[in-house]
């Protein structure tokens, strides 16, 4: 592709990509960034880099009104007005609804669960909840998340819980559950599931296109979170509806727990189902894995490199991919193919399945 900026007329017919876009978080982590997108190796409060972000984040931290919205490469446009100015260029003229993260948690994070888009309708007046899928793409020692409510949990244990968290950091863990974890592995989180992610998870995040969080613990690490932060200004009674205390135990593990499956297979080329719209009519995720050879990309969509080097060609244009690299492909973008004489691994986020 061309490496000086197209007028924006022209960018929608090519693959789009950005400016490098850290979030702030309340919580510290990135330093696993260093080995996927070749950032310093260190953590701080810059854990998350949201990937081609139409949303703004929702931040109690420093102020940055564009906080979160993807920048195309070597401008300020914002992929937000790309899809707002050229509707059918982009997407064929409906919402692109769904928000790609990566992220790298160098601490616990607080337990927590996210609205579904019922409630989000009623309490949060957004068409949107927050299912969300997580791969796992590099650990530290010890990674772990935590996922769903151990057996018998009950919603007078969870509001115990909670306020036994204002002196007691660990209150949490008698409720959740632990999975130790490592690269490759995959879950859907539900909404209305409970879950935190552990320490040392460099993960890539695919979910509902909105920033909404419930969190009944007290502090995060070190950080006392305020009431506002927790309940998304809710009444906490009404903020913990959220939680689907059916998701306990091995049916919550069963649920979440996903395994790929080969859609397509051959000795350089395997397309494989990670999230389908069987599990979610949210989003989903497809896993393209080159070795050697070449393969055919479609929009709309966003695409992040997990592994390997190549080369992405359309007509007579080329650009190197590398680990780390992303990018919005239009529905406009034609003859878009991604070839490598190694190997090659590109994930496929795809917009909630049409009406």
């Amino acid at each position: 592709m061309s490496s000086s900026p197209l007028a924006p007329a022209e960018q929608v017919k090519a693959p789009i990509f950005f400016n490098r876009n850290r979030v702030y978080r309340i919580y510290k982590g990135g330093k696993l960034f260093h080995d996927f997108f070749g950032d310093p190796s260190e953590d701080g409060n810059y854990p998350e880099e949201w990937i081609a972000s139409p949303i703004k984040a929702r931040n109690e931290g420093p102020k940055n009104e564009r906080e979160g919205l993807a920048t195309v490469q070597g401008t300020d446009i914002t992929l937000a007005s790309l899809l707002r100015d050229f509707p059918q260029e982009m997407t064929g003229g409906r919402p692109f609804d769904v928000l790609v993260k990566a992220l790298d948690s160098g601490i616990r994070l607080p337990a927590q669960t996210h609205p579904d888009k019922a409630f989000a309708r009623t309490h949060l007046n957004s068409d949107y909840g927050k299912t969300e899928s997580w791969l796992i793409l590099a650990t530290r020692p010890g990674a772990a998340i935590y996922y769903g409510f151990k057996d018998g949990v009950t919603l007078a244990d969870l509001e115990r819980v909670s306020a036994q968290s204002e002196h007691d950091r660990d209150a949490f863990l008698e409720i959740m559950q632990e999975i130790p974890v490592k690269p490759g592995d995959l879950w859907l989180i539900r909404a209305g599931a409970m879950h935190s992610i552990g320490a040392g998870c460099l993960l890539l995040e695919i979910q509902e296109p909105t920033d909404f969080v419930v969190l009944p613990e007290h502090w995060c690490e070190t950080y006392r979170l305020p009431t506002s932060l927790m309940y998304q200004g809710l009444e906490p009674r009404t903020a913990l509806q959220c939680f689907d205390f059916s998701l306990a135990g091995k049916r919550a593990i069963d649920v979440g727990h996903k395994i790929p499956t080969a859609l397509e297979k051959s000795d350089t080329y395997t397309r494989e189902a990670l999230i389908t719209y069987e599990d979610t009519p949210c989003f989903a995720v497809t896993r393209h894995v080159l070795r050697g050879g070449s393969c055919g990309l479609r929009g709309p969509a966003i695409y992040v490199v997990a592994e390997g080097e190549g080369i992405l060609r359309q007509r007579g244009t080329t650009r190197k991919l590398k680990r780390g690299d992303y990018f919005f492909l239009p529905l406009a973008a034609k003859d878009v193919v991604a070839e490598t004489g190694t190997s090659l691994q590109i994930i496929e986020c795809l917009p909630s399945k049409k009406g």
